[in-house]
């Protein structure tokens, strides 16, 4: 709906121009006006909708990567201290104008750029040179330290596993995580995809991820961002979402252990919500004795299952006819996996 609205805006700008330019030919070259600004008007219109992607669109989204490109190697404090040094330049210029304009010709009109050249050659290296003392006599809110754009941004990376997850908005309202949660637009894409799938499971993993974009979307305490810089060169998401955040020096939030892995080798931060999910869960040590329910029988003979509160898997020994039943148990191996934690222990009875 954005699309054809932006369409038509560019349509009515190029239609008007269409307009100005029949009445300008009807009265340059004695024709009818009235013939001449209708036509070009609709034909400028039709121009206009039709290209206006070409037009406004694609050469934005490249820009914008461009100006993420310049970013990752001229630091943000060294752009500004050159726009201020050209500030001064041009204003001084502008005021010796006038006094130099008065020359005799051709120093009339010579002089005054000489000046504006060797003005900007000189505070524009000068103002670069001494731009952290520069920022912060202008800025005195600048931070003493120095913090420039080699810093990491505030900015957070969704992968699409992350937003089928869900648990990214829980994370971001206990506020361990901060930042902008920046969704990729073919992040959306490949979510779109997967809820179109004609597998049931892959088609309701795909549904699920975009009810909570939404959800995130109407939270007024999770800052989202959707992001339309894109890399038409690349086909995969993964390493599309690795070359952004290098692009704009952000983590990436993915329980997706084969692009984390890449994405390590590469330099890129990953932040796992399994991961934190593992770290924040009770310590438990071997020989450690509790109570624990067990639910259903285990794959070895007379063991049964039971599960702690965060969801950790108890394999209990001689558990078997205890299902149903809360019984004492003793902790006699914990093992920690890729994919979380599982605890090994025996009935408290049969331990003695």
């Amino acid at each position: 709906m954005a699309g054809v609205k932006f369409r038509f805006i560019i349509g009515l700008i190029t239609g008007a121009i269409g307009i100005g330019v029949g009445f300008a030919i009807g009265t340059a070259e004695g024709a009818d006006s009235a013939v001449w600004a209708p036509v070009l008007g609709v034909g400028f219109y039709a121009l206009g909708y039709l290209f206006a992607p070409m037009l406004a669109i694609v050469p934005s989204n490249r820009m914008q990567g461009w100006v993420w490109t310049l970013r990752k190697y001229i630091p943000l404090y060294r752009v500004v201290t050159a726009g201020i040094g050209l500030s001064f330049a041009l204003v001084i210029a502008a005021l010796l104008t006038l006094p130099l304009s008065q020359m005799p010709e051709p120093w009339g009109w010579i002089a005054p750029l000489i000046c504006a050249l060797i003005l900007c050659w000189f505070f524009v290296p000068v103002m670069i040179l001494h731009g952290r003392g520069v920022i912060k006599f202008f800025f005195s809110a600048y931070p003493q330290t120095g913090t420039t754009s080699d810093s990491r941004s505030n900015q957070i990376i969704v992968d699409t596993n992350a937003i089928i997850d869900g648990r990214i908005a829980d994370v971001m309202h206990t506020g361990f995580i901060q930042g902008t949660l920046l969704v990729p637009r073919f992040v959306l894409e490949e979510l779109r995809h997967i809820a179109d799938s004609a597998d049931l499971s892959r088609r309701n993993r795909g549904r699920r991820g975009l009810e909570m974009l939404n959800q995130l979307q109407r939270s007024p305490d999770i800052p989202l961002q959707i992001s339309d810089i894109d890399f038409p060169d690349m086909q995969e998401v993964d390493s599309k979402l690795i070359r952004l955040a290098k692009m704009l020096r952000a983590p990436i939030v993915s329980n997706d252990m084969n692009l984390g892995k890449v994405a390590t080798l590469e330099g890129v931060k990953v932040l796992s919500i399994n991961e934190l999910a593992n770290a924040v869960k009770s310590v438990i040590i071997q020989g450690e004795d509790m109570i624990i329910r067990i639910l259903q029988e285990g794959k070895e003979p007379g063991q049964g299952i039971g599960f702690l509160d965060d969801g950790t898997m108890v394999v209990v020994e001689g558990g078997r006819k205890y299902i149903e039943n809360d019984v004492e148990i003793t902790v006699t191996r914990v093992l920690q996996t890729a994919a979380g934690r599982m605890i090994f222990s025996q009935v408290k009875n049969l331990s003695q």
